[in-house]
């Protein structure tokens, strides 16, 4: 594949990439302020949707409680479902595709940076329209974030909050596809002369896999979208079986892939973290891209280990095929620990937050592997251990690859540094937090809580679990307070300059300024030489060795060399 050396002049600056009022961010064609106007939407949304988290787990504490109706815990627990998968980690991990992968393999910009932002204003009036279901007679959407029929038909689930839910669902996710689209397109075709594609960093690589299931899987669910619309203005087509089973079918084929879009990213993350602060290459970079595309592929085999309860599922199919995701998964992993092995660590925020990502994300791919066997699957399916599993998968798993990334990447977007003290805070609170909560959610599953339940009897014997768990909430609930405090006191009172490179990155965009011009590269910060995924750490390593032989490698240009092999 032939990639194009792009021309780095100042007249490809988009006129509004070169000013700073909100008109000129609300208009503009730079891939990285496109990609901060929606990490910045989703970050405000993670908030608001944990705030819902924390009604639904007030709500549990205890037995017999009523702080909320009904009718609204549905409408809760299915606002933060929709609003963490469609809303919130979904378009965290496109978006920081968006910001970084053009500078990781050299380009000026996006391909089709308008196509990007409309993707943005898409999700956005899509974030609307879920939201604005609260305002409506009946009440927001409150048929879960899968929405099956025929419960959310007109006729079981009437009212204009649910139909707004469908609209807004199929926006987001359409803006999704719009964004993902640009950021492959340009990974594969807009890279600079020098960057092959076996010399892009293993984030991109988990990028470009990512969007792959995009495309692939993420039209699924605008086809099921569009059929659940139908059934709302004819809700008579629904009690014919086989349109509930193909919605499943349509949802589900969306559903399992988006679990791997909401994390694929962030092993990226964490392989990029884990090697800068072990000071070495990715160990088994070859096999990890090939294991991330043979996962992609997989990814789009296994829908239907969702459907074995309904008994229209082919099982011994479905369960071979989740199992077979244990060997590329596997690579990976053994990639991360190989890195850390023999690495002169550095124990920073970022690296925190990554070593804990694999701990604590196997425990949700693990239990992903038991809920794939048909016999464990039909003991604990719709009970509190998908849940936990859930959680672990996201919550134990994403979130902590999210501020693995968020604290990584926070000096080369802004050019400050956040406070360790308080990251550190924000990293024990959010361990013991995240665990509390949702380990004994698997107790409650097994003791046999079904999910989606608004309270329970005392007699039944949840007390105990859902009160450490919502204690856990709170703690989770402090980490995030300590989060916005370190952001508001770096950026409005310390501002403590970041440099370029604070972190000895490995990869192209620690070349840039921070933040990175609107080009990406400049005069004052060209390509650097380029020879394989690691460019910095290989002009490192040469200027280290013309030192001990004794050449001057300012002779050469070093760093800024601006040349390509």
């Amino acid at each position: 594949m032939t990639a194009t050396e792009p021309d780095r002049t100042q007249q490809d600056v988009p006129p509004s990439s070169r000013r700073g009022t909100a008109a000129a961010w609300l208009t503009t064609t730079d891939h990285k302020r496109i990609a901060l106007l929606t990490l910045g939407t989703a970050l405000v949304l993670f908030v608001v949707v944990g705030l819902i988290a924390l009604v639904v787990r007030a709500q549990l504490t205890l037995p017999d409680q009523h702080l909320v109706s009904n009718d609204l815990y549905n409408g809760l627990f299915t606002t933060h479902g929709s609003g963490m998968i469609y809303l919130v980690v979904t378009p965290i991990a496109i978006a920081l595709g968006l910001y970084l992968v053009p500078l990781q393999v050299g380009a000026p910009a996006v391909a089709a940076p308008r196509l990007a932002m409309a993707g943005f204003w898409l999700y956005l009036a899509g974030t609307v329209l879920i939201f604005a279901g609260f305002a409506t007679a009946l009440g927001p959407a409150a048929g879960g974030w899968y929405a099956y029929p025929p419960l959310n038909s007109s006729r079981y689930l009437p009212g204009a909050g649910q139909s707004l839910w469908i609209a807004g669902v199929f926006l987001a996710v359409l803006g999704m596809i719009f964004q993902a689209g640009t950021v492959l397109w340009t990974a594969l075709l807009k890279r600079a002369r020098s960057v092959t594609l076996m010399r892009m960093p293993v984030f991109t690589w988990s990028t470009i896999a990512t969007n792959l299931m995009v495309i692939g899987a993420f039209p699924s669910l605008l086809a099921a979208m569009a059929l659940l619309g139908w059934g709302r203005v004819f809700p008579d087509i629904f009690t014919e079986n086989l349109w509930n089973i193909a919605y499943q079918h349509l949802f589900w084929f969306f559903a399992h892939p988006v679990v791997y879009v909401m994390f694929f990213p962030f092993v990226g993350v964490v392989a990029e973290v884990l090697s800068t602060f072990a000071g070495r290459r990715f160990f088994g970079y070859r096999a990890t891209v090939v294991s991330l595309l043979v996962f992609a592929a997989f990814s789009m085999s296994v829908w239907g280990h969702h459907m074995f309860s309904t008994g229209q599922a082919s099982n011994d199919y479905y369960s071979l095929t989740s199992i077979l995701l244990l060997v590329p998964a596997g690579v990976e992993y053994f990639g991360f620990l190989a890195t850390l092995v023999g690495g002169h660590l550095r124990f920073t925020v970022p690296m925190l937050f990554a070593i804990a990502f694999v701990p604590q994300f196997l425990v949700g791919g693990l239990t992903g592997i038991m809920v794939a066997t048909p016999v464990i699957d039909y003991q604990v399916t719709d009970s509190y251990f998908i849940v936990a599993h859930w959680h672990y998968t996201l919550a134990a798993g994403s979130l902590f690859g999210i501020f693995a990334a968020f604290h990584f990447w926070f000096p080369k977007a802004t050019g400050l540094l956040l406070d360790e003290r308080l990251g550190r805070w924000q990293f024990w609170l959010l361990v013991v937090g995240t665990n509390t909560t949702f380990l004994p959610m698997f107790w409650l599953g097994l003791a046999g809580m079904p999910r989606r339940l608004a309270t329970y009897l005392p007699q039944d014997g949840f007390t105990t679990a859902n009160v450490i768990s919502s204690a856990g909430s709170v703690l989770i609930a402090l980490s995030v307070i300590v989060t916005i405090a370190n952001v508001v006191t770096s950026v409005r009172d310390r501002r403590r300059p970041a440099g370029d490179d604070p972190w000895q990155g490995l990869t192209l965009e620690w070349a840039t300024a921070s933040p990175p011009a609107p080009t990406n590269f400049d005069d004052q910060h060209p390509l650097p030489r380029i020879r394989s995924f690691t460019p910095l750490l290989d002009e490192r390593e040469r200027e280290e060795g013309e030192e001990r032989t004794g050449d001057d490698p300012a002779a050469h240009g070093g760093l800024r060399s601006g040349g390509s092999s």
